[in-house]
């Protein structure tokens, strides 16, 4: 088992809802009904997509600092961690 840890950017959604994008993982999108959803539903994007790359043998991208990551107005930056079944 692996861990991990990248910092994503939560964007509110006018229903309440969040959505997730991992700057460091082009594609890696999640969301939730809620932050608390919108938390679990992003652990559990990223242990996947990084258990892909590691299944396929594909370079796993370096974590970003979350100060080094810009959010748009409205957003924010919270680091997610994820453990890998692969290693």
């Amino acid at each position: 088992m692996r861990e991990y840890i990248y910092p994503a950017v939560f964007h509110p959604n006018d229903d309440g809802s969040f959505t997730v994008t991992f700057p460091n993982l082009p594609g890696c999108i999640s969301e939730g009904k809620s932050l608390d959803d919108a938390m679990h539903m992003a652990q559990a994007a990223l242990a996947q997509w990084l258990e892909y790359l590691t299944d396929k043998e594909l370079k796993v991208p370096s974590a970003s600092g979350p100060h080094d990551i810009e959010a748009e107005p409205g957003e924010f930056v919270n680091l997610v961690h994820a453990d890998t079944k692969s290693g």
